[in-house]
């Protein structure tokens, strides 16, 4: 395990990466392919441990522990793919460039840094990496303080499998965090809230550094009144109540046609017993908060509207009931900012166009997602909307389609990942043109006075 702080050892660790990525090893596709397999190998020897390490951090169920290990899934798609991905991509040329060929050619940023989130705190560390191995870089990896078992094993893997000069994990709080941020890095993958995001993006602007950052907000939850109600309701309180609603792209709240809102909170209410039983707290497959902190901030947000479920909470074991919350208006407190917790603000609409001018009001969130049959009401919602991305009558299941990207817009975050996304985030795409020797046109070599109208025409102009 490498348990870093000072700024001097960190430093060093930096100067192993970049003299070994200065070696050219990382950059063969052999070399890479070895070592996702190897992460692979890892991640099925360690699972028993991560998924223990998930009920000790958070309370997990053994069902959403698997979660994490999930991960494995995007690494056999990376690693079926990656030959391609690696390849140069030919790029067309005009007919003023002729003769010649163009094509963008993929190559290493270098040296990475990942900083981890606590909710997902094994998966949301490893799915980035697996883009920076196979993009052929280095990788320094900064796991959530916050999630102290799985950064435990995470060290135990990353040691057991990589050289520290390839990839090196490093543990510790803020102060760690401030020492990493301080060096200069080749590309900044951060998950995590605004609040740090901002400050990530400010330390790695001393050093123009590109960054990703996966952030989050508050995704909204559009129910139409053409909907099958009990597979909505289902589909609703298990995206919810996933990790006690600490999932970044959780629904945050409803948005519910008026004529159906009182059968929809029925359903809710009913399914919520279908899953966690009378009593969620005595329910094995329910989560609890991460702390203390957190746990406060929430109970802070029951005390506004009229609480239709839930609403019991014990601080000793971190739990809040799953809860739905009426009578809440856009102005509420709880509107502000991202619950990230189980709890559920309703909200109802007449006019479909009205309830799209109060979203777009409002931060582009990380994710949309919209219940309904009807067609014309999908268009209109996907054309007059933004948001990182979009799940129509489900929820959270667009982000384990690896060949889509997973990011955020504004400040829901910047760039993006998964699969070949992640490959190219953490790849430079050089663009290369090539020209031969045996036709040199002189159209554009002084002197010009017989060529203006040439050139006009090979510009368009005329």
């Amino acid at each position: 395990m490498t348990t870093l702080a000072a700024p001097a050892t960190v430093a060093e660790l930096l100067r192993r990466q970049r003299a070994y990525w200065a070696t050219g090893a990382t950059r063969s596709l052999d070399f890479r392919l070895d070592r996702l397999k190897a992460l692979q190998a890892a991640i099925v020897k360690y699972q028993a441990e991560i998924i223990d390490a998930a009920k000790q951090d958070l309370g997990r169920p053994e069902f959403e522990g698997y979660i994490e290990v999930a991960v494995i899934g995007e690494l056999d798609y990376v690693i079926k793919h990656l030959r391609r991905w690696a390849k140069p991509r030919k790029a067309s040329i005009p007919l003023s460039q002729m003769p010649g060929s163009a094509w963008v050619q993929p190559e290493p940023l270098g040296v990475a840094l990942i900083i981890g989130p606590w909710n997902y705190p094994f998966q949301l560390i490893i799915s980035p990496l697996m883009g920076a191995i196979a993009a052929g870089n280095c990788a320094m990896l900064k796991p959530s303080e916050l999630a102290p078992a799985t950064s435990s094993v995470l060290a135990r893997l990353i040691e057991e499998t990589f050289d520290p000069a390839h990839v090196a994990l490093v543990e510790g709080g803020v102060d760690t965090a401030q020492a990493l941020l301080a060096e200069k890095f080749d590309h900044i993958f951060y998950t995590g809230g605004e609040r740090v995001g901002k400050i990530v993006m400010q330390a790695a602007a001393q050093h123009l550094t590109p960054v990703t950052l996966e952030l989050g907000g508050k995704s909204p939850c559009i129910i139409d009144a053409d909907v099958n109600m009990d597979v909505a309701a289902r589909r609703i309180v298990w995206g919810k109540c996933l990790n006690a609603g600490q999932t970044c792209v959780a629904p945050d709240y409803l948005l519910v046609d008026e004529r159906i809102k009182a059968e929809l909170v029925a359903a809710l209410q009913q399914r919520i017993k279908d899953c966690y039983g009378e009593n969620p707290a005595q329910s094995p497959d329910y989560s609890r908060v991460v702390n203390e902190r957190q746990f406060d901030r929430l109970v802070g947000l029951l005390g506004q509207g009229t609480i239709l479920a839930g609403g019991d909470h014990n601080r000793g074991d971190r739990y809040i009931a799953p809860t739905l919350m009426d009578d809440i208006s856009w102005d509420a407190p709880i509107m502000q900012e991202e619950i990230f917790g189980p709890i559920l603000p309703i909200l109802t609409y007449r006019d479909l166009g009205d309830a799209i001018a109060n979203l777009n009001q409002r931060p582009k969130p990380l994710a949309l997602y919209l219940f309904s049959r009807d067609r014309q009401v999908q268009a209109q919602v996907l054309e007059q909307t933004t948001a990182g991305s979009v799940c129509i009558n489900d929820v959270i299941l667009q982000i384990t389609v690896w060949d889509m990207p997973f990011g955020g817009v504004g400040s829901s975050g910047i760039g993006a990942y998964h699969g070949q996304y992640s490959f190219d985030t953490f790849s430079h795409l050089k663009s290369v043109l090539k020209k031969p020797f045996w036709l040199d046109m002189d159209w554009r070599y002084p002197p010009y006075e017989s060529k203006v109208k040439l050139f006009q025409k090979m510009i368009g102009l005329s």
